[in-house]
């Protein structure tokens, strides 16, 4: 029997994560029987399953299930959702199909909300580093903003935190300051006054950014909005063990300056920090 303490729903099927009968309504084709469903990864910020399924054909299928309580992560779930699909809408070997998501029906206290997409076998993370480097390259490069602007047309979120991503600029300059002083007053908010810190982020909103990125589109200079996964790190990127491929997750994108990419894998905490390979394979594969 199913363990209500991971999943925290209502219909027990075989194996060790409960369904809430929401995701079985949810789930792609009518009159598709579960027949399991088992944790699956290491867990951040949300539960995760892989769901055994037979379809009415007879055809068995996997589901990806993620499962993240909070009042306020309906903006992570929807987010996540509406990421990962403008991702596979340009690529789709390179992101999970993403079917649907929802809020669970019989889950007592904070509320509880699922996403479910395409299962793919985790396999080596990160990926190697010039097939990876090649692959995310060709999504920016052919991903077409919607408007021809900076933006997306909802929140998305870095974890759990929301980011500022549901406007649309012409100027990425505008875009990049709305979004790093959003993340200042968030961080102003949840600490103790910090007068030095105060004083160099407006330093860096009203100088630095203007100065580094005013350029890019002054003089007849132009970037190109890039649909960007936004949350590039060890633990989004895999190599599919089936295909060989490698692919990516838990999108949080929007249409940006495409080296947005390059601040969150550079962190030294993140694995790919150290592969010095992966940037220099990017621009390699930008140049063709």
């Amino acid at each position: 029997m199913a363990s209500r303490a991971d999943g925290l729903g209502g219909s027990f099927v075989h194996g060790d994560f409960d369904l809430d009968q929401a995701v079985l309504d949810a789930l792609p084709i009518p009159v598709t029987e579960v027949i399991s469903s088992h944790a699956y990864g290491q867990w951040v910020w949300a539960r995760q399953a892989k769901v055994l399924c037979k379809l009415p054909d007879g055809e068995r299928v996997y589901y990806f299930l993620k499962v993240t309580t909070g009042e306020s992560d309906f903006e992570m779930t929807e987010g996540q959702f509406e990421s990962d699909k403008a991702i596979y809408d340009v690529s789709s070997t390179f992101c999970p199909k993403p079917f649907t998501w929802g809020q669970y029906k019989a889950t007592p206290g904070p509320a509880t909300y699922f996403l479910l997409s395409e299962f793919r076998e985790v396999g080596k993370q990160p990926p190697e580093p010039m097939r990876f480097a090649a692959r995310l390259a060709d999504l920016h490069k052919r991903s077409i903003s919607p408007t021809g602007k900076f933006g997306f047309h909802t929140v998305t979120c870095h974890g759990k935190a929301p980011q500022l991503t549901d406007c649309w600029e012409e100027s990425w300059e505008t875009l990049y300051r709305k979004q790093l002083s959003h993340v200042f007053e968030v961080d102003r908010q949840k600490q103790a006054p910090y007068p030095e810190y105060e004083f160099y982020a407006q330093l860096v909103l009203e100088h630095s950014v203007p100065r580094l990125l005013r350029p890019l589109q002054s003089e007849g200079r132009s970037i190109k909005p890039c649909l960007v996964d936004g949350n590039i790190w060890d633990g989004n990127t895999a190599t599919d063990m089936e295909t060989g491929e490698p692919f990516i997750f838990d999108g949080s994108a929007f249409y940006a300056h495409n080296e947005f990419e390059f601040g969150n894998w550079r962190t030294p905490r993140h694995r790919l920090s150290s592969k010095s390979s992966l940037s220099s394979s990017w621009y390699i594969v930008w140049a063709d």
